[in-house]
This record gives C-alpha cells, structure tokens and sequence, in this order.
C-alpha cells in the first residue's frame, strides 16, 4: 500500500462511472476471462460503448437480477471472471439466495458491483436507496466487501480483484466523488488507509463519509480536539489490528457510514471492540430509517450524516471516556 493524500480535497473532474468503463477496458484487455454482465443499466454506468466493442464479453441479463448471479456462477464454475452490475439495492435484496448459495457456497469467483450506494441514489427514491446491502452482504461467509472512496481507489482496487479468487461486493457510486488521493496511489484491500492522526478519538469513514470525516477533523481542532480520520474502504474482512490501535491509542471511536447504523460499518467496529479493546463508540449514519427523495446534499442533512454531525459525536465519544 503505497498512497498519498490529496492537497485539496474537491469534486473530481470526471464521474466514477467513467472510470470504471475505463478500468473495465483495461481489464478486458489483459484477461480474455472477464465477462461483464448487466441488468439493462449500461448506459446508468457508462458501459454501453464496452458493450459495443465487447459483444462476445458482455450479456445484458435485462431486468433479472437473481438470473443474472445465478448465470455469473455457471460462467465462473467454467474459468471466467465475471463482473455483474446492477443498483446497490436490486444488488443485494434481489438476489440473497443466489450469492449465498450459487456463489459464495459453491465457492466460485464473481465481483457484484451495487451502485448508487446510500443517499448517492439521491432523486431515484427511496424504493432504490440501499441502505441496508452491507448488511445483508456481511451475513455471508468468506464475502469480501469494499466502497472504493475515489475514482483513484476504485481503479486499483478494481483492477486487484481480477486476480484474487473468491466472492466480492462493491459499493459504487456512480458520480462525482470528492477526490481524497492523489493520482498512482495503491491500496490493500482488507486494510484501512490512515489519512490523518489525532490523540483524542479516532474516527473511521467509508465511501462519501471520508469527506465529512476530514471536515470534520478541521471543525474539531478549532474546538481544541485533535481526531485521527482513517478509511476503512474494506468493511469485511474489517481491519481489526487499526482498529484496536486506534481504541488503545485515542481511547474513543466514531463511526460514519452512508449506511444503516444497523449491521453496517459502525456495527462491524463495535464487534472488534467489544471482543478486544472496549472504549466508546458513537456510530454516524442513517438511524434506522427507509430511503426517500432528495439531493445528496438535503439527504445528507436529513439523516445525519454531515460533517457537523460528526462533530457531535466525536465531542460526545471523547466526553464518554470520563
């Protein structure tokens, strides 16, 4: 892992999806197993023009979510790499039994990309809002699941499943990320990215919650309180190690997701500490709610998920340690 934090933190030029299409090529290019697979979304995540030049590489499954695991295990079960597509939530409720049984029991090898994670799915309503597919995804054994934070992330990281064997989830969101590294950097997949140190509590973010966590950080320090903001892109297998470091170092632990606080990455932390290192815990995200219309922004706002909202519970994580 070798990585190098962004200057300025900013809307990147150019949306996620565009970067994906790119690594896809890429992929493509170098590995003639690679087989991407659809439900009619390729134009929502920019593969339509892959789609032309690869016909014999790609199937469009049309809307058939759980068909489309269920085809991906047969094609992994003959040597192919396939990489399904779908949205976040029709990529997890939609298709539980297929994952657990076709793919992750039978131990075959497929990357399931859900996008449009969390309030990223933004006008598309609460009916398409996944906030709950870590979840789900987590109950299932030897599973691996990332949110890939930049498009910078998402490219190398992509690029490292082709050649890892096994069962992955990926939350993706399909637009403008804020860019958190710079150009060339490399990630391990399974270990959290410390993007800042802090001796009073430390929190860990995944995904558009990176960005609120290092607003966050410069909020606190105006208060006197110094956090540490690592990312913790890989929620399962969870870095245990960094977050037992962090719970003997700052002694206070905040969590903050684009996700149900249910069974999501807070969920997940409190776990480690719980079995290894107690301390105080103050989970940020989505509070046991469904999904509903907005901008990113508003959504934001309305579950809780803003930088001033980590403030809080950094403040009152830190106030815990008595």
């Amino acid at each position: 892992m070798m990585y190098q934090i962004a200057k300025k933190v900013q809307a990147e030029a150019f949306e996620m999806r565009v970067v994906f299409a790119e690594v896809m090529e890429e992929l493509q290019a170098a590995d003639g197993r690679v087989i991407y697979m659809d439900c009619d979304l390729m134009n929502s995540i920019g593969m339509a023009d892959y789609w032309k030049k690869h016909p014999e590489k790609t199937i469009n499954c049309g809307i058939q979510e759980s068909n489309m695991i269920g085809v991906a295990a047969g094609l992994s079960a003959t040597g192919l790499i396939p990489f399904t597509h779908t949205f976040g939530t029709f990529a997890s409720r939609r298709v539980m039994d297929q994952v657990f049984v076709s793919a992750a029991y039978a131990k075959l090898n497929i990357r399931m990309i859900g996008s449009d994670p969390g309030v990223t799915a933004a006008l598309n309503g609460g009916t398409h809002m996944p906030l709950e597919d870590i979840g789900m995804m987590r109950c299932i054994p030897e599973i691996t699941i990332m949110e890939p934070t930049d498009s910078v992330m998402l490219a190398d990281v992509l690029k490292q499943t082709k050649d890892i064997f096994g069962v992955f989830y990926i939350r993706l969101s399909r637009k403008k990320a804020d860019n958190i590294y710079e150009k060339g950097s490399t990630f391990t997949i399974g270990k959290a990215v410390p993007i800042r140190n802090g001796k009073d509590v430390t929190i860990f973010a995944t995904g558009i919650e990176v960005a609120e966590a290092l607003k966050a950080a410069d909020m606190l320090k105006e208060q006197g309180i110094e956090a540490a903001v690592s990312n913790i892109f890989t929620i399962k297998p969870i870095d245990e190690t960094a977050i037992v470091e962090a719970a003997k170092k700052t002694g206070a632990i905040v969590t903050a997701e684009n996700h149900n606080i249910v069974n999501g990455l807070g969920s997940a932390v409190a776990e480690v500490i719980a079995e290894n290192q107690p301390c105080p815990l103050v989970r940020v995200g989505v509070k046991d709610h469904f999904g509903e219309v907005g901008t990113v922004d508003y959504l934001k706002e309305a579950f809780g998920l803003t930088a001033k909202d980590i403030v809080v519970a950094a403040k009152k994580a830190v106030n815990k340690k008595g």
